[in-house]
């Protein structure tokens, strides 16, 4: 059985109007985003052994702020091919992944993110896939698990959503 984690960044900053978009930094709401996740992630047994990145600022900053739930070593890549990716272009890139990686961690962006989980989960608690399915918040985390041998037999329909959760709504 295989589990991917589908994490999108956290709140990000629109102060700085002249700022690309690549280089938006977190807001307060995001930094609290990520602070609400830590703990959760970790009561969750929350495990990838392999995190692909999108290489913005948002995202990046993200991962560093849940890092410390996160087991350590843990290979981070970070890749601009992830920044504002389509759905098939992260199932591309998730396809190509060496077998022996069996829990990876997407962090990235909308709406790729969002119909991309969208487009995988082929089952779940009805509640939570409505929840994923209407939309995906920013700090938003879908887990889902696959009964497939390596990443490159990945399809769509063909996981199960087992955990979609929303910062705003955890538990201090």
């Amino acid at each position: 059985m295989r589990t991917l984690y589908l994490l999108r960044h956290a709140k990000s900053s629109w102060t700085d109007p002249g700022l690309d978009d690549h280089d938006r930094p977190l807001n307060v709401r995001g930094l609290d985003a990520c602070e609400r996740l830590v703990p959760f992630l970790r009561r969750e047994g929350v495990a990838p052994d392999f995190v692909l990145c999108s290489t913005a600022l948002r995202a990046r900053s993200t991962l560093h702020g849940v890092f410390p739930a996160l087991p350590v070593p843990l290979t981070v890549r970070y890749d601009p091919a992830a920044y504002l990716a389509a759905p098939e272009k992260l199932l591309a890139l998730l396809r190509a992944l060496p077998p022996g990686i069996e829990r990876p961690m997407v962090v990235g962006h909308n709406p790729g993110l969002e119909e991309f989980a969208g487009l995988l989960a082929g089952s779940g608690p009805d509640d939570q896939l409505a929840r994923m399915r209407e939309k995906f918040p920013t700090g938003g985390l879908a887990c889902l698990s696959f009964d497939i041998a390596a990443w490159d037999a990945l399809t769509p329909g063909c996981g199960r959503l087992n955990l979609f959760a929303v910062p705003r709504l955890l538990q201090d």
